[in-house]
């Protein structure tokens, strides 16, 4: 039961929440709606402020809600304002925290999950697919989730998603090659796998003919064989962002590191990728599976060794373990292999 004055109390503190939300939301996007190359050193010197003024939790919302609002129609968006809208979320990611890149980053990794998993006929797979390409353009995020992303797509292989991995691909292939040269490699081989298998499965075999051309150009780092493939606008907004961003951490280290299965599955096992991110969810290794590990261990051991650890006084099953595992490991990395465990 909560009594009418305290209730009253609750009913104008949300009252006053949701105007000072309100008056946010209308000022964040009177700039998102002004971005532009030129202004975009201002406009982003302004986020910071803001982010400095009001909590991270509601700038991280309403910037997400705005910037999913404007770039994920049903129409393809224009590639030079997908990238603008990008470089403001990589500067802010550098200059404020990781934890904004992480928050948009989860937000559009579940929305293009959501939507490959239904038959939308709309653009929105291609403009958030844009999105993350340019996430990882500007060194928010790491190419592991490009290739997990990728990978997805090539085990599904249907006409959608072999117009997902060109439209991919065109953007990013060139840096993916030079991040991770072998990866790419068996991604192809995967591809051509799954397109000579398949190849009954299509009556239009061009686009599968054409995609394979295109990975092959990549294979052989020939950019001219690619219709349409231009790097300079990304290099000039990647010269823009290293004189925008304050500190020396514009390059690998602010890099999320973070595969897709754990972002779709953020909600069940936590953020790590963020630090100091309260997590309030059941534990991530439970404990009784690890004692019974520990007793598993232990087991498997003769009883010569078991006798030899009593006398030792190894008293409790954690220090039986370590001493187990040292008296019996073949070798120093047999050792490592078995102490991880």
């Amino acid at each position: 039961y909560v009594p009418p004055q305290i209730r009253k109390a609750q009913e104008t503190v949300d009252d006053k929440k949701r105007e000072e939300l309100g008056r946010l939301k209308k000022m964040v996007n009177g700039l998102i709606n002004r971005l532009s190359e030129p202004n975009l050193s201002s406009i982003s010197g302004q986020m910071e402020e803001l982010y400095m003024a009001n909590s991270r939790k509601d700038m991280n919302d309403t910037l997400t809600d705005i910037l999913m609002n404007a770039c994920v129609t049903a129409v393809a968006m224009p590639s030079r304002l997908m990238m603008e809208h990008v470089l403001l979320v990589s500067i802010l990611h550098h200059n404020v925290g990781i934890e904004v890149g992480a928050h948009f980053l989860e937000a559009v990794v579940k929305k293009f999950d959501e939507l490959c998993k239904s038959d939308a006929e709309g653009k929105e797979c291609e403009n958030l697919l844009a999105l993350i390409a340019h996430l990882y353009n500007f060194h928010v995020v790491h190419c592991l989730l490009i290739f997990d992303i990728l990978k997805k797509l090539v085990s599904t292989f249907t006409e959608k998603e072999i117009e997902l991995i060109l439209f991919l691909l065109k953007n990013v292939g060139f840096s993916l090659r030079k991040d991770d040269a072998l990866a790419l490699k068996e991604l192809i081989t995967e591809a051509q796998r799954k397109a000579s298998t398949a190849e009954k499965k299509f009556q239009d075999q061009t686009r599968v003919r054409f995609m394979l051309e295109t990975m092959l150009a990549l294979r052989n780092n020939d950019m001219r064989k690619i219709p349409g493939y231009d790097p300079e606008p990304v290099e000039r907004l990647r010269k823009l962002q290293r004189a925008l961003v304050h500190s020396s951490g514009s390059g690998k280290d602010t890099q999320l590191r973070v595969s897709l299965e754990s972002l779709l599955s953020a909600d069940q096992v936590g953020r790590w990728w963020i630090v100091g991110s309260s997590w309030s969810g059941a534990p991530m290794i439970s404990d009784t599976k690890s004692q019974a590990q520990q007793k598993l261990h232990v087991g498997k051991v003769s009883s010569k060794i078991m006798e030899l650890a009593r006398k030792l006084r190894m008293n409790t099953d954690i220090r039986r373990s370590i001493f187990c595992v040292l008296m019996t490991s073949e070798d120093f990395m047999d050792a490592f292999e078995k102490l991880l465990k």
